[in-house]
């Protein structure tokens, strides 16, 4: 029996804990959803609070104190948060790409340096980051070894090294300027291979997105076809392929199971960058085409959706007291109340952290977008 596309966006709903809030500690959530992107520092704890009944801020600020869920660079070579014990593998699965997108950048290249020049700053900075580091302070410390390219050779190793964003306080755990700290050394006799690494993040992916095609997996790393192809067929029988509505063959894995057609998704406030919205090939599988224009931007930004049944219906942002909601189409009042639900929850949330939460982006709503219905929701 073949999947329909209504059960492939229920099925990452469902993986996402966005079909019902679960009561999970904030790890096994970081977990179960196989890394929360965290390019803004409030979005975790958004992400999070989607997903997560009874969500504490506070939860979260522990964990990431405790460093029971870390924050770096990892997939997309941006940041991510991710659970401290799939760190090591993940980063071995990207390392490859993450140092290639560095060394082989002209910003790197122009300095007339060597990747081997490069490597071999690693323990020196390992050491140095045994302890939390501004940025400035480490380039200071690289200055000692390369002189003029000090801030080249940081701007690179600080995407590729092992290394965490260590909580600077602030309401959301992170603050400029950044800070930060040396991965503590992977557990076991030996630190995870690529191949190990890229198998370890493949399964956390398909039990987060699934089923998804080796292209959706690639959109979520930016690894190359062959590493993925190797990685599923030694995965043997732990990952199985499933018929779906297009031409690209699907995987999942094994026993997993996927909702029925008619399940319902309840209403939802995303937060930026969302991973929901970036694991898989264009335009994705609850953004319309029609509305990828307005919500991803030329540069990049992707701005905070509404969700109505399992589907992009608008964008959110904080105003003065509360939040401001924009349909991109018409909206039935069981859809309006569900949403308003939802904000005034959010909004009192961010009452108590950040009331103007991603106020730097706003600019993007006073150059216009063509929403159709919008109403303010006071906390």
């Amino acid at each position: 029996m073949s999947l329909t596309a209504r059960q492939l966006a229920l099925a990452t709903l469902d993986r996402q804990l966005l079909l019902e809030r679960r009561r999970l500690d904030v790890a096994e959530a970081v977990r179960r959803v196989c890394a929360v992107q965290a390019q803004t520092a409030a979005s975790p704890y958004l992400a999070l609070w989607n997903r997560v009944r009874d969500f504490a801020p506070d939860d979260l600020d522990a964990a990431f104190a405790d460093r029971r869920i870390v924050k770096a660079t990892l997939m997309r070579i941006t940041l991510h948060a991710v659970h401290a014990e799939d760190y090591a593998p993940y980063h071995a699965a990207m390392l490859g790409t993450l140092r290639s997108a560095r060394l082989h950048d002209r910003r790197f290249t122009s300095t007339g340096l060597t990747h081997t020049d490069a490597d071999a700053l690693l323990p020196r900075l390992a050491a140095y980051l045994a302890r939390p580091r501004s940025g400035a302070e480490v380039e200071a410390e690289v200055t000692g070894r390369f002189g003029e390219h000090a801030h080249r050779v940081w701007w690179a190793l600080r995407t590729y090294a092992p290394i965490h964003h260590a909580p600077t306080g602030g309401p959301w755990s992170f603050t400029l300027p950044n800070a930060y700290l040396a991965s503590p050394p992977a557990p076991g006799p030996t630190p995870p291979d690529t191949a190990a690494g890229v198998r370890r993040l493949l399964l956390g992916y398909l039990r987060a997105f699934g089923p998804a095609s080796a292209q959706d997996f690639a959109r979520f790393t930016l690894l190359g076809r062959a590493v993925i192809t190797e990685a599923l067929d030694a995965l043997g029988d732990q990952v199985v392929r499933v018929a779906g509505p297009g031409r690209a063959a699907l995987f999942d894995v094994a026993g997993a199971t996927v909702p029925v057609e008619d399940t319902p998704a309840p209403p939802r406030l995303l937060p930026m960058w969302d991973s929901t919205l970036l694991a898989h090939a264009v335009p994705g599988r609850v953004l319309p085409p029609e509305y990828r224009p307005l919500v991803v931007r030329r540069n990049g930004d992707m701005l905070p959706c509404l969700l109505v049944d399992g589907q992009v219906a608008g964008v959110w942002r904080a105003v003065a007291g509360g939040l401001e909601l924009t349909a991109f189409h018409r909206l039935d009042r069981a859809a309006w109340r569900g949403l308003t639900e939802e904000a005034e929850k959010l909004s009192a949330l961010l009452a108590g952290r950040d009331p103007a939460v991603y106020r730097r982006y706003g600019h993007w709503w006073d150059k216009g977008l063509p929403g159709v219905e919008s109403v303010i929701v006071k906390d």
